[in-house]
């Protein structure tokens, strides 16, 4: 074999093998470059997954929070509205006839009163709930109560009404503890409203 014909055939065989090495190469980076692919997909696939919990997460965190704000509003409406029911309740018993008056109060203190020698502590305003008032409660209590309350010296700013005070116990019926009591126990079925 001539010199350039062995060098044609190593050169031949070069040629074979660098084409050999380079189709295994493409191979190879079109595997790496197939498996990069499915690697990013698969990570795609996770961050839109995790954005669309995230999203879910926010949007229901607004929507709760939009609620409780909702139901904060109503609530504070209903408050309104019952410090308005309240006040206006108290308008319509200071602005009751004489008669009336003194009927409504004589009712609550003849259940109010416990061994009928109690003394009476009326508002510093209060020009109704006499001595006279006193003495029909008394008579009313009869024989079995003694009929001996009293109408204290001293008033208070009690907002209508009365308290009753045997000894150091003091039983306080004034219109202003009367609507608190009534005006706790609505808000405390308002909260339950707020809460359910």
């Amino acid at each position: 074999m001539e010199a350039q014909q062995v060098i044609e055939k190593i050169l031949s065989e070069a040629k074979d093998q660098a084409q050999q090495v380079n189709a295994e190469g493409q191979k190879k980076r079109s595997a790496q470059h197939a498996e990069l692919d499915q690697e990013l997909d698969s990570y795609k696939k996770e961050t839109d997954a995790l954005a669309q919990k995230a999203a879910a997460d926010k949007k229901a965190h607004l929507l709760a929070a939009a609620r409780m704000e909702i139901s904060k509003q109503f609530l504070a409406e209903k408050r309104r509205l019952l410090h308005e029911v309240f006040e206006q309740a108290r308008r319509s018993v200071e602005g009751l006839a004489d008669s009336e008056y003194v009927h409504f109060w004589t009712a609550l203190i003849l259940k109010a009163v416990q061994t009928g020698k109690e003394e009476v502590i009326v508002d510093k305003n209060e020009t109704r709930l006499d001595q006279e008032f006193i003495k029909q409660v008394n008579r009313q209590l009869g024989p079995g109560y003694q009929g001996n309350l009293r109408l204290a010296d001293e008033k208070e700013d009690i907002g209508g009404g009365f308290v009753l005070r045997n000894d150091k116990i003091k039983n306080n019926l004034s219109l202003k503890v009367l609507l608190e009591q009534a005006r706790s126990k609505l808000e405390i079925d308002l909260a339950k409203d707020l809460f359910s």
